[in-house]
Order: structure tokens, then sequence, then C-alpha cells
């Protein structure tokens, strides 16, 4: 019974506008409402010309009112630029509009370039010193979401408004093994980023469940895996398709955050052979196929990865690719049918 999830990063394609990659973002959310999934979470970019998702918290709350059922998050906010009280503020808002509905995923990394840190942090902040601050955010964070800032705390008495009962439930998100420590050391849950890194994952899951410390956020812990995928009637046509993910990947290992290229402007590329190497090892990053090729890798990464859930990046040219990889995976693991069933 393995429970699908989506992270959607709203990829702008060759041709569209930021605006369209919006609302497919929409679009793609309420279609795996419908299907059954699990949840459903948006990344955090900036000064991108490829990703339009820069304000998941703002993006969430339209994204919200648009569903009724599957949970919401970001994958992630990246707290080393914010204040853990006002990202706490607006998780909480939104927990007390959609209550039992909302994750908040947290992450490290800068999301855009050295420059654009800066200008997210303000023009004189160090672009280290978030990075060295984030355990002691964490903990802020965390005291802010559950009125528990410690006595004698700096910020005693403060409390994060909207007041609720509730609170979103709490993940860090990584690529190395380090997030898992941290998400081991809060009590929080922990997803692996296998789409960014597609080695060491299972050893970070594993250490992480070995040193996890209870919490009021998590008594045993929680751990799921996120990797691309992109599913095709046929493994012909998949393979086809996959050469835009094959080119995006590659262009972004080389600092070109351009949008995503059609599998026809992927053909017409010239790969050096570097480049050809690299687009064979991302592929340990994916997963592309027809139906039961795709759900027999899942199952496989699940396993090896000793988690219930896996989350899925949808990749592809056009929003019906995309749209057809959920659709194609919600029918060949049956969650329309195990929704119902409950």
């Amino acid at each position: 019974m393995l429970k699908l999830s989506i992270l959607d990063q709203s990829p702008v394609s060759s041709g569209f506008t930021h605006s369209e990659a919006l609302q497919q973002t929409i679009g793609l959310a309420q279609v795996a409402d419908r299907l059954g999934y699990t949840r459903f979470w948006v990344s955090e970019h900036h000064n991108s010309a490829g990703l339009a998702g820069s304000s998941p918290e703002v993006l969430l709350s339209t994204l919200a009112a648009r569903t009724s059922r599957i949970r919401l998050g970001s994958g992630g906010v990246l707290l080393p630029h914010y204040s853990p009280y006002k990202v706490a503020e607006n998780f909480r808002m939104l927990e007390a509009l959609y209550p039992g509905r909302i994750d908040l995923g947290i992450g490290r990394a800068p999301g855009g370039t050295p420059h654009t840190a800066k200008a997210l942090r303000g023009i004189s902040a160090d672009m280290f010193e978030g990075l060295e601050r984030f355990p002691a955010q964490v903990t802020d964070l965390l005291g802010f979401l559950a009125d528990s800032v410690e006595p004698g705390h700096v910020f005693e008495g403060i409390r994060a408004t909207p007041l609720v009962d509730s609170m979103p439930q709490v993940w860090l998100l990584g690529s190395t093994g380090q997030s898992g420590v941290y998400a081991s050391q809060a009590g929080a849950a922990f997803c692996f980023a296998h789409f960014i890194n597609g080695a060491g994952g299972q050893h970070a899951v594993r250490s992480y469940r070995s040193s996890f410390q209870p919490s009021a956020l998590n008594v045993v812990p929680q751990a799921t895996v996120c990797i691309y995928v992109l599913c095709a009637e046929t493994q012909a046509e998949a393979e086809g398709l996959a050469a835009s993910i094959d080119l995006r990947i590659l262009q972004m290992e080389k600092g070109e955050f351009t949008g995503v290229k059609s599998p026809e402007e992927a053909a017409d590329y010239v790969y050096s052979d570097w480049d050809q190497t690299r687009v064979r090892d991302n592929r340990s990053r994916m997963i592309i196929g027809d139906p039961n090729r795709v759900r027999e890798q899942l199952l496989n990464l699940a396993e090896s990865y000793q988690v219930d859930e896996v989350m899925v990046v949808a990749g592809g040219y056009r929003f019906e690719t995309r749209l057809q990889t959920i659709e194609l995976l919600a029918e060949a693991f049956n969650l329309e049918m195990r929704q119902h069933a409950f």
C-alpha cells in the first residue's frame, strides 16, 4: 500500500509564461486531489527563468482554496533567508484556514545564486550566516509553532498568531545526510531529495531513523523520498519525452536556468562527450517508463529506502505529459479505489 505524493516546481517550458506555469501547478494539484495522492508540495526558487515558484506560502493558499482533501505543503521554505517567527506565522495562518492539511517543509539550500541570496537577506547579509544559524532557526521555528519557547529565551513571551490548536506537519528536506541529522535531532519528518542526488540517500535515511529523537512533532521517525518520474503508455514514448528532462537537468548543472525544452529541441541539442556522460549518470535520479515498469521501480525504490511513501516530480515539456504521468501512476497503484475505500 505505497502512498504517492507530488512535488511540483512550477517549471516554465519554452514558449510559455510564468503565469501559465503557475496555472499548470494549480491544475495538477486539483487532479492529484481527485486521484487520491497523499500530499502536494510546491518548491521555492528565485531569480529563475525556468521555475516560477518563488513564494510557496502564497501559492499554497490558492491551492488549498482550489482543493478539498489533499495535504499541501512547501518543498520547501528556505529558512536561512527568513525570520523563523514570520515563517511560523505564515504557516499558522495556513493551518488556521485549512486545519489538518498543511505541511511545512524546510530547506537549507539558497534557491538561487549567491547574489540573489543577498537580495533576499539584505544587501549587507553574509550568505553563509544563514547556514551556520540553521539549527538554531529550526529550534526557534518549532518553538513558535508549538508555543514552547523556553523560559529565558530572548523571544520568551512572544507567540505566533493566529493562535490555533493544531500545527502543520514539519519536514526537513535535503539531498545529503546533514538535513537528516537536523531532522532526527528535532524529531521532525525527513524527505530525501533523490531527484537532486541519486546516491547515498538510503544511508541518510537509515542514519536519520537510528538517531531519531522522539518529540512533540513525531513519536517515531517518518521519512519519504522524492524522485523524477515520467510515465507514458509505452516505454518508447516515455523515453522520447524524457529527453526534455535529460536536457533540463544537464543545463541546470551548467548553470543555465532556462525553461524546459521540447523533445524536438532536445534532439537538436549538440551534446559533448561530457554531456552524454552526465545524461547517463543523471538517469539514477529518475524513473522513466510504461506503467508496469514505473510501478515496479517505485516499489523497489521505496523498499531500498524502507519508506511507505514516495514523492514524485512529474517531468516533461508539456503539461499534458506531466498530467499523464500522475494519472497513469494513480491507475497503476489504484489510488482512487483506495481513497474511496476509506
